[in-house]
């Protein structure tokens, strides 16, 4: 299956990583659970999927040019190498185009379009929140600003509990 192997070059593109890999595998998983359970129609969420595995592919190269990996050094150094590795392991050129697009722009959440796009900040939200120790006001502010989809806003509350019913 063609995302087994993109998941395989992902581990070695992390190698030596694990929480990396480990963050990349649960951010595709909460992808593809949201995307399915959103009903995104298969070409689509062949690109979420997709560009759930690879949405951090910039942070290595932005770390060795730049020294640094901050989200908007990652939108810039994530898409060439997505195009490559997509392209090397005989993704359609279209995926290829919208997934390099998405990992381009999976830190910027602003005039978000596209259910793939939404789902892959959802996921992405859903893993950093918890693996960041974000405290409850940012957990609470990140819900109200980012989450949109029904199944991303239920995993959520699930995880985190009602946002509204937080103490500080």
């Amino acid at each position: 299956m063609k995302q087994n192997r993109l998941l395989q070059a992902m581990f070695a593109h992390d190698r030596g990583d694990p929480k990396r890999i480990q963050h990349m595998l649960k951010v595709y998983q909460f992808a593809k659970l949201i995307g399915e359970e959103e009903g995104l129609e298969a070409g689509e969420q062949l690109i979420l999927e997709t560009a759930a595995i690879v949405h951090d592919i910039g942070i290595r190269p932005a770390e060795e040019r730049y020294g640094s990996c901050s989200g908007k050094l990652q939108e810039q150094e994530g898409p060439p190498e997505a195009q490559r590795l997509l392209t090397e392991l005989g993704y359609d050129k279209d995926v290829v185009q919208r997934v390099s697009w998405l990992v381009g722009h999976h830190h910027t959440y602003t005039d978000v379009k596209g259910k793939d796009y939404q789902i892959l900040l959802e996921a992405d939200f859903l893993v950093n929140l918890f693996e960041d120790g974000c405290g409850r006001e940012m957990i609470r502010h990140t819900y109200r600003s980012i989450f949109r989809t029904e199944a991303g806003k239920r995993i959520f509350r699930i995880m985190f509990g009602e946002p509204d019913r937080m103490e500080e």
